[in-house]
């Protein structure tokens, strides 16, 4: 029966702790100069609406080392472009393809495509969720920490998709997250009640940045103005200048506390460039675990 991963409900806290070791063991072997390619002959699709730099290269990295072949499918140069419905696509694609990663606008784009589709969808992003990122933001914490458990991670800025994942993993790992984000910028209601109606961990959402950060062990930010938000930039500056991950705001953290980011950042503007090029950040591992959490999805996925 095909799995799909539209939203980290999709997955229990048995799927991330079993995609976790996978990552690491693979990550380790890789570096030993073992390759695994337990999906040679396979095909993984890749439909973006949005532009990408990391999203799309560790799944294309991930799925040929793992001996696949990728397929990058711009939404524009389809008959999508000219309105074929979104089940047609997903029935065809599914003549075609063993697995496929979306990285759009509309979550509902992806959950359509995953209703019809008889192979496995994976949300490589939407407006409302960025479900693998959390994913690999997770591994990395694990590897700084040793465990997500027993953690205070605070998210600190914008209510958007990047903090709706996070919410969902603090729902079902138990984790401990304190979310600051400006009045008018909270997370979408409906994605928080869930997670607070379901939750084992401890969610909570202030407007005080120090308040999140204070003796945190993980600290995580964004751009204040994601792709498509563009024209709201000069309105969301205003509303966010007080929600910026520097030095000071750094320093109410615990001493070994790690700073992320998801990358593409804006320095001078959510994060200051002494942060992210200091000895807080992790952002460069967190790229790359990308790469590795992406091949222990996709051979879940799709291996045999």
């Amino acid at each position: 029966m095909k799995k799909d991963i539209v939203t980290l409900w999709d997955l229990t806290k048995e799927d991330f702790d079993s995609l976790f070791r996978r990552s690491l063991e693979l990550k380790i072997r890789l570096k030993q100069g073992t390759r695994d390619t337990p999906l040679t002959g396979k095909s993984l699709g890749l439909i973006f609406e949005k532009a990408s730099t990391r999203t799309r290269i560790s799944f294309e990295t991930a799925m040929i080392q793992l001996g696949g072949h990728p397929i990058f499918i711009s939404v524009k140069d389809t008959q999508l472009a000219r309105d074929e419905p979104v089940r047609d696509t997903a029935r065809v694609l599914s003549r075609y393809l063993d697995g496929l990663v979306m990285r759009t606008y509309s979550q509902g784009f992806i959950e359509e495509m995953a209703k019809a589709a008889s192979i496995p969808v994976i949300n490589g992003l939407s407006d409302l969720y960025h479900p693998c990122q959390i994913l690999s933001d997770i591994l990395t914490v694990m590897e700084k920490k040793g465990t997500y458990g027993g953690l205070k991670i605070a998210w600190v800025g914008d209510g958007n998709n990047m903090a709706h994942s996070w919410i969902e993993a603090a729902a079902i790992l138990g984790l401990q997250l304190v979310l600051a984000c400006p009045d008018g910028y909270h997370p979408d209601p409906s994605v928080l009640n869930r997670a607070l109606k379901e939750s084992c961990g401890e969610i909570t959402v202030t407007a005080d940045p120090e308040e999140a950060v204070s003796d945190a062990d993980v600290i995580n930010t964004d751009v204040w103005a994601s792709m498509g938000q563009e024209g709201e930039a000069e309105e969301r500056f205003k509303a966010f200048e007080k929600y910026q991950i520097n030095s000071d705001l750094v320093a109410k953290a615990k001493k070994d506390a790690i700073v992320m980011h998801c990358l593409p950042a804006h320095r001078g503007e959510e994060i200051t460039d002494e942060v992210l090029e200091g000895e807080h950040s992790v952002v460069w591992d967190q790229a790359e675990n990308k790469m590795h959490i992406h091949k222990a999805i996709l051979e879940s996925l799709l291996k045999e």
